[in-house]
């Protein structure tokens, strides 16, 4: 039996699974983060902590393993950084056939079963992959959250702390994010959300992503100017995909396949998103598998004897 492990890195959390044949028969999870805000010795302990965890778990030994693949978020954006990461990864797996790569090629690999077309990964952060029929890549977007990673999580959240400004001084009328804000963090008044965010929000990626749920509250309560933002959002990622698309010439219809926690907002999310993508000559697919199992297709790929 040929077994391989799968690992989907993200900004929150990150998702391992071992399978036998291709059967998972093991999976874990455990916090996020990129080895950017952690440090290399930080994301390569707790990877190495997870297979221990999926190995204990299964009883499957490390050297029974055919390979194993890393999808993890920033790697390919810093060539010494990414050095240093592959270098201290393979010191802690020595003897056992590992790859690195981005977190948005295994949402590809998982969401559309390895075959051409686009998957957009909209989480804390956003980044899109795609691959056609000859095999050529591309990804666009996840730059880096102070100025990119459009439509995420993260954005969303930036922007949800934005409008909650805005309907609190008047630029808008207020409205569900308003009051939904003042409850949630137990406001006296106002200004207080200041001091909040700057001393436990502003400074944590994760933190700032979670904000995008109360602005998801809002805009299913009514309030459309939160609704707005995930129709701004979609525009987003539509643009990602299509900057994808693009480079490499995919022949309309392509398919266009998606993961990541802001997909959870639904149908706010998914309608506009839907409308967007067909008018760039693509059409939504739901994904086939999770971005855990296209780590494991990636590593059946790279290391399967055949």
């Amino acid at each position: 039996m040929a077994y391989y492990i799968g690992v989907d890195g993200g900004g929150t959390k990150t998702l391992f699974a071992l399978a036998g044949d291709m059967d998972i028969i093991a999976t874990y999870a455990c916090a996020g983060g990129s080895y950017k805000d952690k440090g290399v010795a930080a994301v390569v302990d707790m990877l190495h902590g997870g297979v221990l965890r999926l190995l204990a778990e299964s009883g499957v030994a490390l050297g029974n393993i055919a390979g194993i693949c890393f999808g993890l978020p920033c790697f390919g954006e810093s060539a010494e950084g990414d050095r240093q990461l592959s270098a201290e990864l393979a010191k802690r797996f020595w003897g056992t056939p590992i790859a690195v790569v981005n977190d948005s090629e295994v949402g590809w690999a998982g969401s559309l079963g390895m075959q051409p077309g686009v998957n957009i990964v909209a989480g804390t952060g956003s980044i899109a992959f795609g691959r056609d029929a000859d095999g050529r890549t591309a990804r666009c977007g996840g730059w880096s959250e102070f100025f990119s990673d459009e439509g995420s999580c993260y954005w969303l959240g930036r922007k949800t702390m934005g409008l909650f400004s805005k309907q609190a001084d008047g630029r808008l009328p207020k409205k569900a994010l308003y009051s939904i804000i003042r409850e949630a963090f137990s406001l006296e008044e106002d200004f207080a959300f200041i001091d909040v965010m700057e001393e436990v929000y502003i400074k944590h990626r994760d933190k700032v992503a979670s904000m995008q749920m109360l602005l998801m509250r809002a805009a299913l309560s009514g309030d459309d100017s939160a609704r707005d933002l995930y129709v701004q959002a979609a525009g987003e990622l539509a643009a990602t995909v299509a900057g994808v698309a693009g480079r490499l010439e995919l022949p309309p219809p392509f398919p266009v396949s998606y993961s990541g926690g802001l997909f959870k907002a639904g149908d706010l999310i998914m309608a506009p998103f839907a409308e967007k993508i067909t008018a760039l000559g693509g059409y939504l697919q739901e994904p086939l598998f999770s971005p855990e199992y296209g780590a494991l297709l990636l590593a059946r790929d790279r290391f399967g004897s055949g």
